[in-house]
């Protein structure tokens, strides 16, 4: 779908440079400073003019998005007055002849209902309004129809037509764009509830056991284990933003590693090795911790002697390299492909399918885990976290208080 919208969005926008824009702006003299041929000028302020309305576009179809994006609209197709609308109204009029508002929903019935364009005249009483007809160029979304775009000029013209149905092509080009990225975060929320279902069950458990056991013999220690199962838990079922930074992550997971040592004692030794660079660093809520939990069930509840777990954080320019590594029974690697691709659901660990789905959602296929395991030999995992990335930012920093 991504690679069919790319492609509709290359061959629109070329369309639109090389026919009305064209043949519009080619017709005027113009001093170009030594910005090339009229051609290459006219192409070049299209293609800005395009990518400047865009942007509003890509949040859905609004009175805001509407109001944002239209004059830009307008300038493409240059006519006296363009209006965007949803299903029921006027969302934006710009340029003059604003008191067709009315008369211009009540021609929209059949374009709204059928998904074809229409050409028609305009009724006015004012003899100095100079838009007299109306080109109606309907905005649909997997043959949805969302609303329309209507270019009014001052007469009919068949270059207008065209001219306006290919805009309104690129209009829904970036409508669907907009409704694949609201898909993606809900999708993204709802592999967050899944996470959390799968976490909230086993941790509580465990983590209400060990802080049980020391309530007789050790009231002060069952209320530290307390306080940080709360912080936990408080990180863990947090409501906003889809990002945290590595900081907070790293946090919650020494929270997370203080109620595991109290359970297994003596038999877990961790090494944390983190670049202070690197701690501001964005990345996808809860990507961290299922890890280290896998790494804590494979490595310790798999066998029976002693478990080191390291987790390594390194600045490497443009990237986090983080690595969580355990030295415990690890897996068979055609099992964990099998988990990863989905087939089979973890026995022992969590959320490892669900992170590299997030993470490849977020930062592309080369962003997915990697790792390193054989029965016996432990576990390896690397994760690497552009340190900028569009639309990954922190909801900021979530205290204790």
């Amino acid at each position: 779908m991504s690679g069919f919208l790319a492609g509709l969005c290359v061959a629109i926008l070329p369309l639109l440079a090389a026919g009305f824009w064209l043949g519009r702006r080619t017709a005027r003299a113009q001093t170009l400073g030594g910005l090339g041929t009229p051609v290459e000028h006219a192409t070049f302020e299209t293609l800005h003019t395009a990518s400047l309305a865009a942007p509003p576009l890509r949040a859905g179809l609004t009175e805001e998005t509407a109001r944002k994006s239209a004059r830009r609209l307008r300038s493409l197709l240059g006519t006296d007055a363009l209006c965007l609308t949803d299903q029921k109204q006027v969302l934006v009029w710009d340029g003059v002849g604003s008191h067709h508002r009315t008369e211009i929903m009540e021609r929209l019935a059949g374009p709204l209902e059928t998904g074809r364009g229409e050409a028609f005249p305009l009724t006015c009483d004012a003899p100095d309004c100079p838009v007299r007809w109306a080109v109606v160029a309907p905005l649909t979304v997997d043959d949805r129809v969302h609303g329309a775009l209507v270019a009014c000029a001052p007469r009919e013209s068949a270059v207008l037509v065209r001219a306006a149905g290919e805009v309104a092509r690129w209009v829904s080009v970036q409508l669907e764009l907009a409704d694949l990225d609201q898909s993606r975060t809900r999708l993204i929320e709802a592999e967050i509830k899944a996470l959390r279902a799968q976490i909230s069950p086993h941790f509580i458990f465990n983590s209400l056991a060990v802080i049980a056991s020391f309530v007789r013999t050790d009231p002060e220690r069952a209320r530290e284990l307390l306080l940080e199962f709360a912080d936990f838990t408080r990180y863990s079922f947090r409501r906003h933003g889809d990002f945290t930074t590595l900081a907070d992550e790293l946090h919650a997971i020494d929270h997370y590693l203080a109620l595991v040592r109290a359970r297994f004692g003596d038999r877990l030794s961790v090494t944390l090795q983190i670049a202070p660079e690197v701690l501001p660093v964005a990345l996808p809520f809860l990507c961290l911790q299922p890890l280290v939990e896998n790494a804590i069930k494979h490595g310790l509840e798999g066998k029976t002697e002693k478990c080191h777990l390291q987790i390594t954080a390194q600045d490497t320019g443009a990237e986090a390299l983080v690595v969580i590594e355990d030295d415990g029974a690890g897996m068979d690697p055609v099992l964990l492909r099998r988990i990863l691709a989905g087939e089979v659901s973890p026995s022992g660990g969590i959320g490892l399918s669900n992170v590299d789905d997030r993470l490849r959602q977020v930062y592309g296929d080369s962003y997915g885990l990697v790792i390193e395991t054989a029965v016996g030999a432990g576990m390896k995992i690397t994760a690497r976290l552009p340190k900028y990335q569009p639309g990954v930012h922190s909801a900021g920093r979530l205290t204790d208080g």
